[in-house]
């Protein structure tokens, strides 16, 4: 297994994600190319604008667009019933791509010796950012700041690369392992972090 592998599974869960985001909210296929490569890419981008690494670094990757490409159109052939397949397996593909995608945007922010707040955003914004770029686009509440736990695993792989806990091949491919199996857990025990609502209810009002 290498990053490369990774990457790439990473790309094509991320690509089917925002195609299926955009078939969901009736986008025409140029709608569901255009959300499919924003959330495969989009969080790579906004990491290397705040890190350092030229945006044009993206363009490097021309076999991830074309395989995200091909991922999309496969998705927008499908029938609807083997849609939702998908979605069973979804998250898990998903969480192959969060924990990838975040070990590999706090690597680069460590390599580039940033301190480790950069790093943890650095994991953050690649692990989920494309996501959340998907859904504003969409017209939705960003899942990954309302629903079960999600960016807090990729902080914790930021916050294990930048105080070197995690150096050598083989702990990274454990902590790959380990932020696959929580997000996993989140979603399936439906975990959730603290949240406070200020909303009042409407029957308050009809005195």
């Amino acid at each position: 297994m290498t990053w490369e592998v990774l990457s790439i599974i990473g790309t094509i869960a991320f690509a089917i994600s925002g195609a299926i985001v955009a078939m969901e909210e009736e986008y025409d296929i140029l709608g569901v190319y255009i959300l499919g490569i924003v959330t495969a890419f989009g969080g790579g981008a906004i990491r290397n604008l705040l890190i350092g690494v030229p945006v044009s670094a993206l363009w490097d990757q021309g076999m991830l667009f074309q395989i995200a490409l091909l991922s999309m159109t496969v998705v927008f052939l499908f029938p609807q019933g083997l849609l939702k397949q998908w979605r069973k397996w979804g998250n898990f593909t998903d969480a192959i791509g969060l924990s990838a995608f975040a070990i590999q945007g706090a690597l680069y922010a460590s390599e580039m010796n940033h301190p480790l707040s950069a790093i943890v955003v650095a994991a953050v914004l690649t692990g989920s950012g494309g996501g959340i770029i998907r859904d504003l686009l969409a017209g939705r509440k960003p899942l990954v700041l309302r629903a079960e736990i999600y960016g807090v695993w990729a902080i914790i792989a930021g916050l294990a690369i930048g105080i070197k806990l995690v150096t050598s091949p083989i702990e990274l491919y454990l902590l790959f392992i380990l932020i696959v199996c929580l997000r996993m857990a989140s979603y399936i025990y439906n975990w959730k972090l603290p949240n406070k609502p200020l909303t009042t209810s409407n029957n308050s009002f009809n005195h």
